[in-house]
Order: C-alpha cells, then sequence, then structure tokens
C-alpha cells in the first residue's frame, strides 16, 4: 500500500506541520496502543518506553503521544534524550511491548520523527506500519477506551542512558582497554552528547568531545556525520589519532583518520568485514549493504571470497536482509552499520567501539587501517522538487535511461526519490570522475528545469 505518513524510516517532516503535529503524534500513538493489543494480547500490563533527540520540538511529540498511550491504558516509561539504539535496547531489557523514538535523525532542528520499535528491539513491520497507517485516519469511538480506572500511568526512568552506556561497553572485549589513542568524538549537540564521550572515556581512552552542548536548535548544525569539517580541523589541529563523527540520533557512524580524510560507512564495512574474516566471527562470508555503495567495495570483497548482498536504500533493509539469512555484518555508505551480534539496529557508536579495538589491536594508524579499497569515482547529488513528480514525468524518464546507456558497462546510476523529504538522489559512478559527473549534472538539470516549469 501507498503510505500516508510513514516513510522509509517511520514518519518524518517539519516540527508542527502535517505530519510532524501534536494532534498526529497523539493519533499515532493511540492506533499503535490499539494495533498493539490486537498483536500482543494478554493480562500483562502494556507498556511503552519513550526517548528522544535533543529537538525543541521533541518535548511536544513526546507529551502528545504519552497522553495518546496512556488514554488507550499504556503504560509510559520516559528515558529523555538517548541514542535510537538506546531505545531498542531498553524496549527488550525492560520488556516493554514497544519502543517509541523521536528523532529526525540527520535531518535540522526544525524537523523531527517518530520511529516504533517492537518488543524484540526490531523496527515495526511494513504489515504492523500498515495497520497503524489504517487506524490513524479511523475514529476512536468510546467503546475502545479504557475505563477511568484503566488509564495508564508514566513515569521516568533514572539513569537510562548509564544502562546504555553499560551495554554498549559489554561489546568491547573483556580486559582490553583504549589506553593510548587519542580520539576526538563529534556528537552533533544531538542524542549520545553525554553517552559517547563517557563511554570513550571509560575504555581509558583521551577523548576530546565537541558537538556537546545541544541547545534544542544546533543539532547537526554545522556538525556530526553529515558535516565533518570541524572535526576534521579538529583531530589534525590537536594531534588525535582519530575522529569519530555521530549524527543526531546516533545512530549512524562517519570516521576521520589522522590526516582529516573522511572514511565513509563502505570503507568501515570493508575494515570490519576483512578483520571478521581473519578471526572467523564473519557469518557466511558475505556483508549486506544497500545500492549506494561503492562498486569498488563489492569487487574487494569478490576478490576476497566475501559476497556483498544489496538492498534497497535504508538500515531496516539491511536489517531485514540480515535477518533473513543469518548475515552478522552490514550497513550503508552513509554510515549506518549494523553488527547484529550485539544489536538490531544501526549503532554509531557501537561501530565505533569495533574500529577503534581492531586500530589499537593492530597499531596501525587510522590512514593505513581504514582507507581499505580504491573506491570508483562516484557522484551523488539531490534535487529538491517540490510539487513536480520527477519520476512520473517521460522527460525525466527518458534522461535517466539516457544516462544508464552511456555508462554501458563500465558504471551504473541510481536514482531514487528520498522517503523523509521531497528530494531526488542522483547517483553514478564509473571510471572517470569527469564523465561520472556530466552524467549526473546533466539529468539534475533536467529535473530542475521541468520543475520550475510545473
Amino acid at each position: 500500500m501507498t503510505k500516508k505518513y510513514f516513510g522509509t524510516d517511520g514518519i518524518r517532516g517539519e516540527a508542527n506541520a502535517f505530519p510532524m503535529t501534536a494532534e498526529i503524534a497523539l493519533k499515532v500513538a493511540m492506533s499503535a496502543a490499539l494495533v498493539l493489543k490486537k498483536t500482543r494480547n494478554g493480562n500483562h500490563q502494556n507498556r511503552v518506553v519513550i526517548g528522544k533527540d535533543t529537538r525543541l520540538s521533541g518535548y511536544m511529540i513526546e507529551q502528545a503521544m504519552a497522553a495518546g498511550f496512556t488514554s488507550m491504558g499504556l503504560e509510559v516509561i520516559f528515558v529523555g534524550p538517548i541514542p535510537t539504539p538506546g531505545i531498542a535496547i531498553l524496549t527488550r531489557s525492560l520488556r516493554a511491548d514497544m519502543g517509541v523514538m523521536i528523532s529526525a535523525s540527520h535531518n535540522p532542528y526544525k524537523d523531527n520523527g517518530i520511529k516504533l520499535f517492537g518488543a524484540d528491539g526490531y523496527k515495526l513491520s511494513d504489515d504492523l506500519e500498515a495497520q497503524i497507517e489504517t487506524q490513524i485516519d479511523q475514529p476512536i469511538t468510546d467503546d475502545m477506551l479504557p475505563a477511568a480506572d484503566r488509564v495508564g500511568q508514566a513515569k521516568r526512568l533514572e539513569d537510562a542512558t548509564g544502562r546504555y552506556i553499560e551495554y554498549i561497553k559489554r561489546s568491547f572485549p573483556r580486559g582490553k582497554t583504549l589506553e593510548g589513542l587519542k580520539v576526538v568524538v563529534d556528537c552533533a549537540n544531538g542524542a549520545a552528547y553525554k553517552a559517547a564521550p563517557q563511554i570513550l572515556w571509560e575504555l581509558e581512552a583521551e577523548v576530546l568531545a565537541i558537538g556537546n552542548k545541544p541547545n534544542g536548535r544546533n543539532i547537526n548544525e554545522k556538525c556530526g556525520a553529515t558535516a565533518t569539517q570541524s572535526l576534521q580541523e579538529a583531530v589534525v589541529e590537536n594531534g588525535y589519532d582519530i575522529g569519530i563523527a555521530l549524527d543526531g540520533d546516533a545512530d549512524r557512524l562517519i570516521v576521520v583518520d589522522e590526516t582529516g580524510k573522511r572514511i565513509d560507512g563502505d570503507q568501515i564495512m570493508a575494515m570490519l568485514a576483512i578483520q571478521g574474516q581473519k578471526n572467523g566471527t564473519l557469518k557466511n562470508k558475505a556483508v549486506v549493504a544497500t545500492v549506494m555503495s561503492n562498486l569498488g567495495l563489492e569487487k574487494f570483497l569478490g576478490e576476497r571470497d566475501i559476497t556483498l548482498v544489496r538492498t534497497a536504500v535504508g538500515d531496516r533493509h539491511v536489517v531485514e536482509e540480515m535477518r533473513a539469512n543469518d548475515y552478522n555484518l552490514g550497513g550503508e555508505q552513509s554510515g549506518h552499520l549494523v553488527l547484529s551480534d550485539f544489536g538490531t539496529t544501526g549503532d554509531g557508536i557501537l561501530a565505533a567501539l569495533q574500529v577503534l579495538y581492531a586500530l589499537k589491536e593492530s597499531g596501525a594508524k587510522a590512514s593505513e587501517a581504514l582507507n581499505v579499497f580504491k573506491p570508483l569515482p562516484q557522484v551523488l547529488k539531490s534535487v529538491r522538487y517540490g510539487e513536480f513528480k520527477p519520476m512520473e514525468n517521460q522527460d525525466v524518464l527518458n534522461k535517466i535511461e539516457q544516462a544508464k546507456q552511456k555508462l554501458e558497462s563500465s558504471g551504473r546510476m541510481l536514482v531514487r526519490l528520498s522517503g523523509t523529504e521531497p528530494v531526488i538522489r542522483v547517483m553514478a559512478e564509473g571510471e572517470d570522475q569527469t564523465f561520472v559527473e556530466s552524467i549526473v549534472n546533466d539529468v539534475c538539470e533536467t529535473i530542475e528545469k521541468l520543475s520550475k516549469a510545473s
């Protein structure tokens, strides 16, 4: 079905505008509660964990959802600002029936979003989202509401961040530390502003934290995984060994080596795959990535008898493929990295610890250990299209087909609509950088021209 509210990663949009209003948040909570009661019936008290990042609008959405859940008889547990993977962990450890993360991930502070997790710590299936979608626009009748004495309670869990910190530290090899490593961590003024520096410090790294002073409006602003310039400068200027960049909800990781070079998720996956192959922990000789990952990664892994399994864009699709075929390493070029031996969703801090451990054990510099393969020239551009529908326009489709024919067997092109904003992404890769750029620019210019004319 075509979804009205849910996109590729929950519900997302500008705060206080459809669909990210308090009214819709209330309806989402009430609808989710109704679906939950159908799928997890029994005599126990249903409960839901609600976390958020540091956006100003988080207060509004949090309270609206709490009102919706408690009005349907659920117990609500507030945990405050915490990384998205922390919600997945706490939902399971607290034996909750559902987890909610209020975040728009790497988007600016004016946006917000709602991500829903099941009792198993995994994001809700398409089927459950579809059931919630259907219910949102249906009236809530009096017979659906519990009696006054069955209305739910809300309470706050003290030191939820401490629970997350201890869980993540348990993923680090026992008896090992990061002593001697100098690490700059950029928290994106987001959900990990407390947890990330604390974890690294407790594991005995020398830590310089930046992007760790959120004010409700500066999340992802010129910082974090999508804007690494400040991190690159901090690493080089202070002579640190490595830089770690998280995004607003800390479910993705980008690394900066000691020279200031930015290292994306593809290189990190390559490093972890070779490490796993070496120590015998890589399951089924495969890595799961999306269609956006570089061809260079696929060739590099193939030469080492490791298969690159591709999925649609979105860490949720990566996780589904990993679960279906028992793979334990996957991710996205953008930095979502899933290590299923330790977690159920992308976790930037968890992935960072694995990278830092490998770096510490090898004794190599980050520039040596993390520049694993030579990527093919790849160009990715985004175009905003407003009310125009580019993938339904024949001129756009013809231009894309022409571009693909020009690349032939030497490269590839991928064009897709964003699932969270009115943006179309055009990506191409091939042997020649200039040629690839010209092809991408040609397609983008066509879309921009037609969009303005519509």
